[in-house]
């Protein structure tokens, strides 16, 4: 067998990436009843259990032909095995939208579960290109597949209300096609099999293969992976018409919701495989049966009517789970599950190594047979209990099961050891017994073991190439980041044009709560690069955009939406926001000092630039329908012209191609520094520092303003000068603000980064003297042009203040280590001059960033309370002139602590420690 670590980077990358998509795929048709099997229901008149054994019957053949699948895979390869399953699925599928009667779609239901058994190939076929230490991230990676049950649900309701359920099954039936060419064409031979086609080696007997499957700590393991998959799948299925009999939602909106839980379910495997990884399996499934316990529990209870007999009388109350309680629970159980489905697949490759297909087919089997039993199940439960909650009953039951057999397991085992014996002993008990994993090298071309960024040959050879590919990765999805931060900036707008009746404080309220859950997200977002990894954990975050992205496009069609899901959503675009601090951390590792400060400038300054791309394209793309049939029917909205469509939903549609498109960019483009580490401790020192409170009140001045104005300008205009199409124009002020931010960082350089902090509140001031002006003559011709010259003056003022507020954390810092370490050198002064503004910066653009929420959100209550936005604007106005009084008395006044500095005739330029 090949060494592992000698393989092709690009094809083992690819290798993952196409199985990934192609299970994707397959997952997608596999699950497909859970929305067709509605439509066939009502069609054929079934019973509750006649439907659970519809929806049940591809899962029971896609867990039964695991074993076989993956014993074929190891004999004769992944490539062809997974291209035949395809292609075995696909002509199921297709079949399957000729049946008529119940008999022939159980039969066809039986050829389209093939599909399932991919899963089997796919792990063994994956496997085989990364080494043990590696394995658990892959093969998250590969089960995240398990989106493809989201696909389903978002993607086939609108083919289905369409064209019909046969349609749903003949698309499906082409994209296995589609895919199956796709991925013969784009992979190659694993590692093992192609070496065994080079030397002629014959592949094992099959009764061999089998022979690990008599040891009953494999059979008990399966187990665990019955309640993480095959709930998962049970529930896939199940949820639909749950959501749709319990809260009387229509199919689209249940497949939504339903989707709401596949999601995290999925795509969050690949973080549980990091986890498992670093912090051990155990550990991982011991939280996700804890947390479950706890979901399953209150998603149990039923509707339940009581009366207390009190003092004075009966006291009556109702308890009962509501829609989006519902929602936020199963999301939760969703993304443990995920991590559980991770955990347990962990040890197959590492203990298994050349039994991967029959260990992996056989854990896969039974976990699948928990997508085919439990349906059926829950159809049983309720027909004779007549309670929609009892399938969360019987969960609750086999996932306690669950924690108590491994508990006590565990607790056998560490009683039955001691000392050494204890050390030596496998992660979970179900290992005990098995062989020990053979140690491999952990190498990785995505993890830079040795990186020396400010060695001029090393950086010059290699390190500026690798430094700058991960930049311009990183640039669009800080874009996309910001562009989602931003997008209800737009979308308020138009929702009363399309049925909404929503007050103007509530869609203030909309506007302003992504810019308080993003700034708080920047502070915990701020440490996680040192944790997980840059890579990781870029692509993870642009992963998230998807489910606002998404939820805004289906939430928006429908004007009986609640508002407290248009609220959820709203928090929700805050994952943008969150983004950029994690962003700038991972990109500051990469450069040298001297290049530091313009690469985070570029990847700050084009990243604002997401504001402005939202403000101009969502306008454009919501007056056609560029998604067809897919992006769901137009809005007829009153026009100057008479009627016209309004495509609303692609304000969140337009981004999820380039939101995914960007997330497998980060993830087979970007690199891990391995040495790039940073405790919190080490950084919290900055909580002792006056300049750190002082600098986040400036940057609030100067950041929070440009984020506050471009969310909430488009709105105001609108409310303001109701006959002017605001949005057209909306984009050229954050434009206007991210241009002069990267082009203003000479003049901070050059006549210091207070003195021009003090220049931008000075044109802030007359900025917004300029707004109330022109609000109080806004009845005149003239007003809208003059009101919008104002703000473009405070979105220019805003760019070049947030370049030279920054330049001043740098210039403080090593000021102020003179004063704080009097006794250390200049270098031990140096370094912590460095890690105390790294931190000071990050810790400013949080704070900055909660401008989002409140500009908007002043501009709404002042409307409420005033019948006009002038107090709010009063306020900010204030707000300018102690940020410059304040400016002025600690920095540049005679005895300040830069004014020495800034007008020093000689001395080395101060670059900005970072952009925001």
């Amino acid at each position: 067998m090949p060494a592992i670590h000698d393989v092709d980077r690009g094809e083992q990358r690819r290798a993952l990436a196409m199985s990934t998509v192609a299970f994707t795929v397959c997952f997608a048709v596999w699950t497909i009843f859970s929305i067709i099997g509605i439509s066939i229901r009502k069609e054929l008149g079934l019973s509750e259990t006649q439907f659970g054994l519809l929806v049940g019957t591809p899962i029971l053949t896609g867990s039964l032909i695991r074993v076989v699948l993956g014993i074929w895979t190891d004999r004769y390869g992944g490539r062809v095995v997974f291209t035949a399953t395809m292609l075995a699925a696909a002509v199921a599928t297709f079949l399957l939208s000729h049946a008529t009667t119940y008999t022939q779609m159980l039969v066809a239901a039986l050829g389209v579960g093939i599909a399932g058994g991919s899963f089997a190939v796919g792990v063994a076929y994956v496997s085989r290109w990364y080494p043990a230490g590696k394995q658990g991230t892959a093969l998250g990676i590969f089960g995240a597949g398990n989106v493809g049950s989201a696909v389903t649900k978002f993607l086939a309701p609108f083919v289905l209300v369409a064209f019909g359920w046969q349609m749903v099954a003949q698309v499906w039936a082409a994209a296995l096609v589609v895919m199956a060419a796709i991925f013969w064409f784009t992979t190659s031979d694993d590692p093992i099999h192609a070496e065994r086609r080079r030397t002629g080696e014959h592949p094992k007997s099959a009764w061999l293969e089998l022979e690990p499957l008599k040891n009953v700590q494999v059979w008990r393991f399966a187990i665990y992976y019955f309640f993480v998959f095959g709930a998962f799948v049970a529930l896939a299925l199940w949820l639909p018409q749950y959501l749709i009999n319990v809260y009387g939602l229509n199919i689209k909106t249940a497949g939504m919701i339903a989707a709401f839980f596949s999601v995290p379910a999925s795509l969050f495997r690949a973080y549980g495989g990091h986890l498992s990884d670093v912090y051990g399996a155990r550990r991982v499934l011991y939280w996700t049966f804890l947390v479950a316990i706890g979901a399953t529990f209150v998603l149990s209870y039923p509707p339940t009517d009581y009366v207390v007999h009190g003092v004075n009388g009966p006291i009556a109350f109702h308890l009962e789970m509501g829609l989006v309680g519902f929602t936020v629970t199963v999301f939760v159980l969703g993304f443990f599950m995920a991590l559980g489905k991770a955990a347990v697949y962990k040890h197959i490759p590492v203990y298994y190594p050349d039994h991967v297909g029959s260990v992996g087919g056989l854990v896969g089997m039974i976990g699948g047979l928990g997508g085919f039993i439990l349906p059926i199940l829950f159809g049983v439960l309720l027909d004779l209990t007549g309670l929609w909650t009892s399938c969360f009953m019987a969960l609750f039951l086999l996932v306690s099961g669950a924690l108590v057999w491994m508990h006590i397991a565990v607790r056998q085992m560490e009683r039955e050891a001691g000392g050494e014996t204890l050390a030596r002993l496998p992660e979970l008990p179900e290992m005990q017994g098995m062989p020990e994993p053979v140690a491999t090298p952990k190498a990785s071309g995505a993890v830079l073991t040795d990186w020396r960024p400010e060695d001029p040959e090393f950086w010059a050879k290699t390190g500026r190439a690798i430094a700058r590919r991960n930049l311009w990765l990183s640039i669009p999805a800080l874009l996309l980041s910001f562009a989602i931060w931003q997008v209800w900036s737009v979308v308020v707008a138009k929702l009363p044009l399309v049925g909404f009746t929503y007050t103007t404080d509530q869609l203030f309220w909309l506007a302003a709560l992504p810019g308080i859950s993003g700034a708080t997200l920047r502070i915990f977002y701020s440490f996680m690069v040192p944790i997980f990894g840059g890579r990781l954990w870029t692509t993870l975050t642009t992963w998230s955009l998807v489910i606002p992205a998404l939820g805004i496009g289906y939430a928006v069609q429908n004007p009986d939406t609640p508002y407290v899901v248009l609220l959820i959503l709203a928090l929700l675009c805050g994952f943008g926001g969150g983004n950029f601090s994690s962003s700038m951390a991972n990109i500051s590792f990469f450069f040298p000092k001297a290049e530091k400060g313009n690469a985070l400038a570029l990847n700050a300054g084009l990243g604002n630039l997401g504001v402005s791309v939202v403000q101009f394209v969502v306008p454009l793309v919501i007056t056609a329908g560029v998604f067809g049939w897919l992006g769901g029917d137009p809005a007829m909205v009153k026009g100057q012209g008479g009627a016209a469509p309004l495509w609303l939903q692609n304000a969140g549609f337009v981004f999820v191609p380039f939101i995914v498109l960007s997330a497998f960019a980060s993830w087979f483009g970007m690199n891990d520094i391995a040495d790039a580490k940073a405790s919190f401790a080490e950084q919290a020192v900055i909580f002792r520092r006056a300049h750190n409170w002082i600098m986040c009140w400036l940057y609030t001045g100067t950041f929070g303003s440009f984020i506050g104005y471009s969310a909430g300008f488009p709105l105001l205009a609108k409310a303001l000068f109701p006959d002017v199409n605001a949005l057209q124009f909306a984009f050229l002020g954050p434009l206007v603000g991210a241009l002069s931010r990267s082009g203003s960082g000479w003049l901070a350089d050059k006549y210091g980064g207070a003195r021009v902090t003090m220049v931008a509140f000075v044109l802030m001031m007359v900025g917004v003297s300029g707004v109330l002006w022109f609000i109080g003559i806004k009845d005149q011709s003239g007003a809208f042009w003059g009101f919008f010259a104002s703000f473009l003056l405070l979105f220019f003022a805003t760019g070049v203040g947030n370049a030279s507020t920054f330049q001043m954390i740098p210039a403080i810092m090593t000021k102020e280590m003179t004063r704080l370490m009097p006794d250390a050198d200049a270098e031990a002064r140096r370094r912590q001059a460095e890690k105390e503004s790294a931190a000071i910066t990050g810790f400013t653009a949080a704070i900055a960033a909660f401008g989002a929420f409140f500009i908007p959100k002043g501009y709404g209550t002042s409307i409420t309370l005033t019948g006009g936005p002038e107090a709010a604007l009063w306020a900010f106005l204030i707000f300018y002139v102690s940020c410059l009084v304040l400016t002025w008395a600690v920095y540049t006044r005679k005895g300040g602590l830069l004014h020495d500095v800034e007008r020093a005739k000689r001395g080395a330029a101060i670059h900005p420690a970072a952009a925001e």
